[in-house]
């Protein structure tokens, strides 16, 4: 069945992990034996071909920069100058990409229409570019709100304003607090060039304040329920039911911590804490107990988010094993209409309003 994936990090693997995303899965992990300078090396999930082979024709693929002020122990860029550059290098990677007829970039009704006449028209998905919308995750390198025309310019087409700890435009995971005017003026522009809000990642304050100031699209491109999981990364119920209300779909992750309680990160194993893909079908199955239909999940996978087969569903192997979700949803009693929109049609209903 078509797929869509709402969140790939494909640009930072091939940059920042120095892959070649041309290549099969098995050839990186292969090329990756004895590299220990990250957790997942040879672990990975991820590449242009099993995206294929999986039919995953459409995904979001981000950009992603921190700025990190002094005494921000994460990981990051020292200004926001830096952190744009780098996201441009990310995008040129895309773009060098699409010259190579790897990937193309979906940005409007047309191309997004264009694109899915090719993958459904029985031909092998062999040669096919694998289709992306462009996403920023964290808005810390967006140096002022006017460099927003500059990146819908390029194709920019949704933007997170948080990502982990404290950000220059919204606070993220694991902080607290408003956005304030900063962030107020960069949801006006977001709206003014009717780019999406990813509400993934944002604590509750910012959360609550984003969706109280921004009248545009809203989705949530990889979020899990803290009912299942009780974390502030994941969504509470009451947030659940305000996304829904403004019409938003949510992507199920496939990170383990956050499919399944008290994972310890180094220590817990996808085996041992029983994570499989069908606990994602518990997360999506709640939202659809609040929503009272299917209307408002799809998959925003996460995979190779800097983590891998180490911290995934111990049932998939690489990320053409989305095709195994389908059979886990008729198994739950989801009709065939629910199960393709859950694969992809609820994203593609979402887009479509969008952009018309």
């Amino acid at each position: 069945m078509f797929t869509i994936d709402a969140h790939l990090d494909l640009s930072m693997n091939a940059m920042e992990w120095n892959r070649d995303l041309r290549q099969p899965v098995g050839r990186l992990r292969e090329r990756e034996q004895g590299m220990t300078d990250k957790p997942d090396r040879a672990k990975a999930t991820v590449s242009l071909p099993d995206l294929r082979r999986g039919n995953i024709g459409l995904v979001v693929a981000t950009q992603i920069a921190r700025f990190v002020a002094p005494g921000n122990p994460l990981p990051g860029w020292q200004s926001p100058e830096q952190a744009w550059a780098q996201t441009q290098g990310q995008q040129i990677w895309y773009k060098t990409m699409e010259e190579a007829g790897e990937m193309v970039q979906i940005r409007d009704l047309t191309s997004l229409e264009n694109h899915l006449t090719l993958w459904n028209d029985g031909t092998p998905n062999d040669q096919k570019p694998v289709g992306y919308i462009l996403s920023l995750e964290g808005a810390d390198s967006i140096v002022t709100p006017a460099y927003v025309e500059r990146a819908y310019a390029y194709g920019l087409r949704a933007i997170g304003p948080a990502h982990y700890g404290p950000g220059r435009y919204a606070q993220g995971t694991d902080a607290s607090g408003f956005m304030g005017a900063a962030g107020q003026a960069l949801l006006s522009e977001m709206e003014r060039f009717n780019i999406i809000l990813d509400a993934t990642h944002l604590c509750d304050d910012s959360f609550w304040e984003a969706l109280d100031y921004f009248n545009g699209p809203i989705w949530a491109s990889h979020n899990n329920c803290r009912a299942l999981v009780n974390h502030n990364r994941q969504f509470s119920d009451e947030q659940i039911r305000e996304l829904i209300v403004r019409d938003a779909v949510i992507g199920g992750a496939l990170d383990a911590w956050m499919m399944v309680p008290n994972w310890v990160r180094g220590q817990s194993t996808p085996e041992g804490m029983n994570c499989k893909l069908a606990v994602m079908i518990d997360h999506l199955d709640h939202i659809c107990q609040i929503a009272g239909n299917a209307n408002h999940i799809g998959i925003g996978s996460d995979l190779d988010g800097a983590f891998g087969k180490e911290q995934c569903p111990y049932d998939l192997e690489t990320i053409a094993d989305l095709q195994k979700i389908p059979d886990l949803l008729r198994q739950r009693g989801y009709t065939e209409e629910d199960v393709a929109k859950v694969m992809h049609g609820n994203w593609l209903r979402f887009l479509r309003k969008a952009w018309r």
